[in-house]
């Protein structure tokens, strides 16, 4: 439960990535914000109903 005023958005809206780093593990790749979220390095996210949202990837650039 977020207790930010005003309130994180939650994790189903397109806002979800604007919530509060509430933990911050950069040397494993990950943060968990204020709504649930587990937010990776490379751009994808955990939500808290444990649907995936893979990582954006943009065309074109090498590795």
């Amino acid at each position: 439960m977020c207790l930010h005023q005003p309130p994180c958005p939650a994790a189903n809206t397109a806002e979800r990535d604007t919530a509060h780093i509430v933990a911050s593990y950069p040397e494993q790749g990950w943060s968990l914000l204020c709504n649930g979220i587990v937010r990776f390095d490379d751009t994808g996210e955990l939500l808290p109903d444990g649907q995936i949202i893979a990582p954006c990837r943009t065309a074109g650039v090498a590795a």
